[in-house]
This record gives structure tokens, C-alpha cells and sequence, in this order.
């Protein structure tokens, strides 16, 4: 009887929401959801006080909506078209480009969204992007907290500030990573709409081969190819070649030349760039790091550790292997950090976890304020906790099978 009490006392103690966190979540939901009206009535957000358009990066999908409106899908990605487009919805210069990059499924959206008035645009796609990544988060964490915590993530701010697709990528990866034990055919289904940012798709099929997730790989690869089928369909062989044309000329651009500077993109890829390295010595650190992180992946699916683990490692690890990952793409490191705080509430917060959540924050606060580019760092920081919490998984006995989310 003693031992059931001492252990429904733990229980209980282990349930309680850690105050720093609760009040961290609730102060920065408080600036996310009371920012954006006040800077859009006082001219701050989408719309200057002179009626002016922000040059800022949703402009871009509504341009490229609007050229598939009018029937010229292809010249979306014809960078000197595209921005005449953003020029005269915008009303004022800006330097550089806003270029659209994305394979031609995306045109769905970007057509959808061109239907609406530029600012009902913006924000209908905010809101409804925002929407399924804060259920993902809420079913990842399992409790009412998450809703909090999802709209309390530092990147929330960022991602909404310049109408990017951070959202919805985080609810694909996320929903992929909730659903493969239990529905992986729906997990497929999510995993192949996640390939309108391909640069997410190197470590997904190696992890789904070693863990035997058979299901979900054929059901991402049709996937995969309806979508692509659909937008040819839509959009004609033009859209696909125009795509793959200035697939090199963006990759020069933002890659080779740095023309998003340096301090914008989160890799280990740009930090070397950043602090002065050659693009061949930037390569060798993000190759070197790729094979990394790859082979743990497929050692750590393999083998006994809990599945929130495993999908917590794959979820950071995916922004670990690319080179180009700008600020508001870091919204999927919310994905680890909810299996994480998961894990916390079930079982406790190790004595060094809060102290790293808050060194993490901080970092994001950094680049928010002074652009310093920190965000290889706090991957490096999730990806650290994730390891210590699966131990020396590398001992265990190998296990092909999946444990189900809550093991």
C-alpha cells in the first residue's frame, strides 16, 4: 500500500509543469499573439503606416500565385519577372530578389493564396498553417499544455513576422514522425507532401529502411508522385523545366556567392562560410556532418531506444543535414524539444535539462535582436539531450520493429 502511494506521489510530481517553463510559455505566448495586430495597425507588419507594402519573403508566394493566375506558371521561377510582379503589388524597390524556388506542387498553395488580397493572404496563411502544426504539438506532448507550447515557440515569431512556411513544414515532419507507429500509411501521406522542401528528404527514406517501415516508404513515394503528376497536369512540363533551369542559379546565389548573407542561413554549412572558411572547407565540415548524423540515425532506429527518442533524434537531425537553412526553418526544432518536454513530464526533467531549454531560448533571442547566426548551436544543444537521454544505445540489442509513441 506504501509503495503505491509513494509511487502515485511521483506520478503526480512528475506531472506538474516545471513554473520556469509554464511562465517562459506563457510570456512568449503573450508577445506572439499581441504583437501582430498592434505592429499591423501601427504600420509595422505587412503594410507600412503609408500604405506601402514590407518587402518580406510572403511576397514572393503571392507573386507566383498570381503568375499562375494569369497563366504563366513557368515565369514564376524567372527571378527579373517574378519581382516586376512583387514591384507592383508592393508599390516600392527592394534590394536583391525574393525568388520562388519550390518544386511546382507548391504552385497550389501559391495560386490558392493569390486569390486573396495580399494582407488577407498573408494572414489566412499564417493561420492556416499554424493550425495543424499546433494539433501535431499538442498530440506529440499529450496534454493541454501543448497547445501553449506550440504558440509559445520562439520561431513562432519569427516565422509569422515574414509569412514564411516554417508551420507547415513543422506539422509535415511532425505529423510524420506522430504518426508512423500507429498510422504509417498516413505518415507516408504527410512525408510526401514534405517534399516541396526536398533538402528534408535525405535522412527520412535511410531511417524507414533500417527501422523496416515498409508501409510508410511506398506510401510517401505515391504520394510523391500523384503530387508531381497533379502539377504537371496543372501546371505543364514548362513549370518542371523552369524549375530544374534555376535550381543551379539559386544554389550559386545562396550557396557559392552568399547572396542571402551568410549570417541568415543556420548550418554548419554557413558558419563556416560566416566566419571566413572557403566553400570547399564549408562542404567538407557539412559532408563530414551529414554521414554523422546519418549513421547514428540508422544505428539509433535500430536498436531499443524508446521511439520518442528516435523520432526526436530524426526530427533535429534533418536541420542538421542541410546546407541551406534559413532562421524561420528552426520552427521544426519544436518537434524534439515537445518529444523532449514529453519525456519530462511522463518521467521528470533531468537536473540539466531547464538550464539547456534556457541557454537554447536565449540563443533565439540572440539571433532575433542581432542576427548573430546561433542556430547550429542550438541544435547542437537539442540533439546533445536527446543523446544523453537514450544512453548507450549503441549496446543494446538490435530491434527492427517500432515501440508504440508513448513507450
Amino acid at each position: 500500500m506504501a509503495t503505491s502511494h509513494a509511487a502515485a506521489t511521483a506520478d503526480r510530481k512528475y506531472s506538474v509543469i516545471p513554473p520556469a517553463l509554464f511562465n517562459a510559455c506563457f510570456a512568449l505566448l503573450v508577445i506572439n499573439l499581441s504583437y501582430f495586430p498592434v505592429a499591423y495597425v501601427q504600420g509595422m507588419w505587412i503594410w507600412e503606416a503609408s500604405g506601402l507594402g514590407i518587402p518580406t519573403d510572403f511576397v514572393n508566394v503571392w507573386a507566383a500565385g498570381k503568375l499562375v493566375l494569369d497563366g504563366h506558371p513557368a515565369l514564376a521561377y524567372d527571378w527579373d519577372i517574378q519581382k516586376q510582379v512583387e514591384l507592383a503589388l508592393l508599390g516600392q524597390d527592394f534590394p536583391g530578389y525574393f525568388a520562388w524556388h519550390y518544386p511546382p506542387p507548391f504552385l497550389f498553395i501559391a495560386a490558392l493564396l493569390a486569390m486573396l488580397p495580399y494582407a488577407a493572404a498573408f494572414i489566412g496563411w499564417m493561420v492556416a498553417s499554424i493550425i495543424p502544426y499546433v494539433f501535431v504539438m499538442r498530440g506529440i506532448i499529450g496534454r493541454p499544455f501543448g497547445w501553449m507550447f506550440a504558440l509559445a515557440f520562439p520561431m513562432v515569431f519569427n516565422n509569422t513576422l515574414v509569412g514564411q512556411n516554417g508551420f507547415l513544414t513543422a506539422a509535415l515532419i511532425g505529423g510524420t514522425l506522430y504518426l508512423l507507429p500507429v498510422r504509417p500509411i498516413l505518415a507516408g501521406v504527410c512525408l510526401g507532401f514534405l517534399t516541396y522542401k526536398p533538402q528534408y528528404g535525405l535522412l527520412f527514406p535511410l531511417v524507414l529502411i533500417a527501422a523496416a517501415q515498409w508501409r510508410a516508404f511506398i506510401s510517401a513515394g505515391v504520394t510523391t508522385v500523384v503530387l508531381a503528376a497533379m502539377s504537371w497536369l496543372a501546371f505543364g512540363t514548362e513549370s518542371w523545366q523552369a524549375f530544374f533551369h534555376w535550381l543551379p542559379t539559386f544554389s550559386q546565389a545562396f550557396l557559392t556567392e552568399g547572396k542571402a548573407t551568410w549570417w541568415k542561413l543556420q548550418s554548419i554549412f554557413s558558419l563556416v562560410r560566416y566566419f571566413g572558411g572557403s566553400e570547399s572547407l564549408a562542404w567538407g565540415f557539412q559532408w563530414v556532418l551529414t554521414a554523422a548524423v546519418g549513421t547514428v540515425l540508422v544505428l539509433m532506429w535500430r536498436s531499443r531506444v524508446p521511439y520518442t527518442l528516435k523520432a526526436a533524434a530524426l526530427a533535429v537531425g534533418t536541420l542538421l543535414t542541410t546546407p541551406y537553412l534559413f532562421m524561420y526553418d528552426m520552427m521544426v526544432l519544436a518537434i524534439p524539444v515537445a518529444f523532449l518536454v514529453r519525456i519530462g513530464l511522463r518521467n521528470g526533467f533531468l537536473a540539466y535539462e531547464m538550464p539547456a531549454f534556457a541557454c537554447a531560448l536565449v540563443l533565439f533571442l540572440t539571433f532575433t535582436f542581432t542576427g548573430y547566426p546561433v542556430g547550429f548551436l542550438i541544435n547542437l544543444i537539442v540533439a546533445g539531450l536527446i543523446l544523453r537521454r537514450a544512453g548507450s544505445w549503441w549496446r543494446r540489442e538490435p530491434v527492427p520493429a517500432l515501440a508504440p509513441a508513448g513507450a
